[in-house]
């Protein structure tokens, strides 16, 4: 299959130039990706850092396939069945044992509650869209702050795939144009890289300033990293430094890179201009090429021991991240230690070698899609389908496990109701809930048509609205507003909504308070909410405002009432609009509802000691500036026993992170809300007729 078979021209020249000398076998580029690879793995595990280390990869692979796809187009011959034929036996063999490996891992030793989310990431990664699933997960809070995926790093092998794919046929439409209005080849490849490069520059330093989590995964974003190897692979014979230089450079390349995630953040400054110094410290190594010096850097890089390194590289990367989280996941930890680290990159290299010898390269130097035109593609079938079709059966038999049905009024599970009672906090007879698996979608939901988002002077603004039940008249008009602190109180608030009919405005924005001035460095976003939503409450004149009274309920007693949730406060009072401040809830650098799996329900290691956690006297009481309008509700009783603040209350998880609040939790505390509040405001109970 090919796109064109007459020869075509470097340049315009009437004769083509003289040919030129060139190395077919680059052995420093082995080391390059083999530096690249043991950066990306010793800051993972050490340092708990990203190096640039993946940068170098797509610089690489862009610098060697534009080589390889500009060579065929000068012979007027791509041929794209061959070419992803053996993309599948290059890639598919080792990246399907990882993952086949990690899901059986993963049903022995991972938390039921991350088995839907890693289910789809296998899927994602398998057909390699894992990035766009993380750009996706990006925008998603809670997938934001979940636990790190075991399939994460596929992000990187999906971008390199999506490119595989891509440049060939850009390449090919080229040739089209090169040959139809006689341009050269050489040059229109070399605009249209730059192009490429340019565009796809200022796009990602553009979307890195506006939303770099999303930018970060974003393929777009990358496309200039793919192309400036291409730039290098369309010049580099043509360049000629002398010998000191090109000593010089290769040093300064490897100095380059292995110091650039020490220097920078990596994880939450790139892809933008920043990423062009892992970039351009590759392109010295390159641009350096053998040196012939015994003190050049080439002379390191095609070492026997990086030459093999960078053989293996490919599958070190695949093994290593998940080696890493199973790792901390077996042994309960969330950081690893000196000796720990060893272990996990000795096994990862000692799993890679096997990969290689025992997978990568009897495929690879197999007569798979040699001896039959299809081979290759009817093999990367053959062992793609049943992945995916395992995956999607195990996040199916998953969704099944989450099923359950809750009451208000289950005596085996009163969650918030049995601090009134008395009685312990869980039966072991009783089987808690919700189930494990069920924990990720302990979120509040919302039905057809109650939220809306809008722009509102540049913001966007979301605005979720809950009605008295069957078209009733509203008794009260209450506006809930802050983060996603404040928004999961609408699990006891929607309760109480129908109970007294009232109707419910709420205005979240997960990360963001209800505040007058910053309460994370830097968070322009947060304070531009604020801005445009504290005068649409005013214009709505709720009857109350609920919002949170504290922050950073943690171990160490770091609760405080910050400055400007007073400051909001202040302003409300001014419009006579009343304020119901509640006080916070727990957090932990843990996940109580994952302990629990881990380590049993009685574990004292998945709770906190209270008074490691809350003050006696609560912060706001001691804060000044206070306005008449605020009344506080207190809720840490039915957070924490007079000792403890546990995983689990009336047989009940309390949390569904690290520091929210299941729904179903939640809504145990509906009741005990709804009494604090009226009593806190003055207001009269008309329950009871209902």
């Amino acid at each position: 299959m090919t796109t064109l078979r007459e020869p075509l021209r470097e340049d315009n020249a009437s004769a083509p130039p003289p040919p030129r000398p060139q190395r077919k076998f680059r052995p420093e580029l082995q080391g390059l990706r083999a530096l690249a690879a043991g950066l990306v793995v010793v800051y993972h595990v050490w340092l708990d850092r990203i190096s640039g280390g993946v940068d170098v990869f797509f610089f690489v692979s862009g610098f060697l396939i534009t080589g390889q796809l500009f060579r065929a187009s000068l012979r007027g011959r791509i041929e794209f069945r061959p070419f992803w034929g053996r993309m599948f036996k290059r890639l598919f063999p080792a990246a399907l044992t990882v993952i086949v490996v990690s899901m059986g891992a993963a049903l022995l030793w991972l938390p039921e509650h991350r088995w839907v989310q890693t289910a789809k990431e296998v899927v994602a990664s398998a057909l390699y869209y894992e990035n766009w699933q993380l750009a996706a997960d990006s925008a998603d809070y809670f997938a934001q702050h979940s636990s790190a995926s075991i399939m994460q790093h596929f992000w990187s092998l999906s971008v390199q795939g999506q490119f595989y794919l891509v440049w060939p046929l850009l390449i090919a439409l080229l040739m089209l144009v090169v040959r139809r209005l006689g341009w050269s080849m050489r040059k229109t490849l070399f605009a249209a890289m730059a192009v490429l490069f340019a565009v796809s520059l200022a796009y990602s330093v553009w979307l890195t300033a506006v939303d770099q989590p999303f930018a970060y995964f974003n393929s777009l974003t990358r496309v200039w990293e793919f192309a400036l190897g291409g730039l290098l692979a369309l010049t580099i014979d043509r360049i000629a430094l002398p010998r000191w230089l090109a000593i010089l450079c290769g040093w300064l390349g490897v100095v380059g890179l292995a110091s650039c995630g020490l220097v920078l953040q990596v994880g939450t400054m790139f892809p933008g201009y920043v990423a062009l110094w892992p970039m351009v410290s590759a392109l010295l190594v390159l641009l350096a090429g053998a040196t012939g010096s015994r003190i050049g850097a080439d002379r390191f890089l095609s070492s026997r021991p990086l030459t093999y390194l960078g053989n293996i590289s490919y599958s070190l990367y695949l093994w290593h991240w998940p080696v890493l989280l199973f790792y901390l996941v077996v042994r309960g930890r969330s950081e690893i230690g000196l000796v720990g680290g060893a272990g996990v990159i000795a096994l990862s290299v000692g799993l890679a070698v096997l990969t290689y010898h025992l997978v990568e390269n009897p495929v690879r130097n197999s007569k798979i899609g040699v001896t039959t035109r299809w081979g290759a593609y009817r093999f990367a079938v053959i062992v793609l389908v049943p992945v995916i079709v395992g995956a999607v059966v195990w996040q199916n038999v998953t969704n099944q496990r989450a099923q359950f049905e809750f009451r208000a009024d289950d005596p085996k599970h009163p969650g918030a109701g049995v601090v009134a009672t008395g009685a312990p906090v869980y039966d072991p007879e009783v089987p808690v809930i919700p189930p494990y698996a069920a924990l990720p979608y302990e979120w509040i939901g919302w039905k057809p048509g109650e939220c809306v988002e809008r722009m509102e002077q540049g913001v966007e603004v979301r605005t979720c609205t809950v009605k008295p039940l069957k078209g009733a008249e509203p008794t009260r008009h209450v506006v809930v507003v802050g983060d996603s602190h404040s928004m999961q109180l609408m699990g006891a608030l929607r309760p109480i909504s129908e109970r007294l009919d009232w109707q419910l405005t709420v205005l979240g924005r997960p990360g963001c308070p209800l505040t007058a001035t910053e309460v994370l460095p830097n968070n322009q976003v947060c304070v531009d909410w604020n801005r445009v939503v504290l005068p649409k409450i005013l214009d709505l004149r709720p009857d109350a405002v609920v919002t949170m009274a504290t922050r950073d309920v943690r171990v160490g007693l770091r609760e405080w009432t910050p400055e400007g949730y007073v400051r909001q406060w202040q302003r409300l009072d001014e419009a006579g609009i009343p304020v119901v401040a509640i006080r916070d809830n727990p957090r932990f650098d843990f996940e109580p509802s994952e302990c629990v799996q881990l380590k049993g329900l009685t574990s004292e290691e998945c709770g906190h000691p209270r008074d490691e956690m809350y003050h006696a006297v609560p912060p706001y009481e001691r804060a000044p500036g206070v306005p008449p309008n605020t009344v506080f509700v207190d809720l840490s009783d039915y957070y924490c026993t007079s000792t403890a603040c546990p995983p689990v209350i009336g047989n009940v998880l309390v949390y569904m992170d690290d520091n929210h609040v299941s729904d179903t939790y939640m809504n145990t505390l509906s009741p005990f809300l709804q009494e604090k509040m009226l009593a806190a405001l003055g207001w009269e109970d008309h329950s009871a007729p209902r």
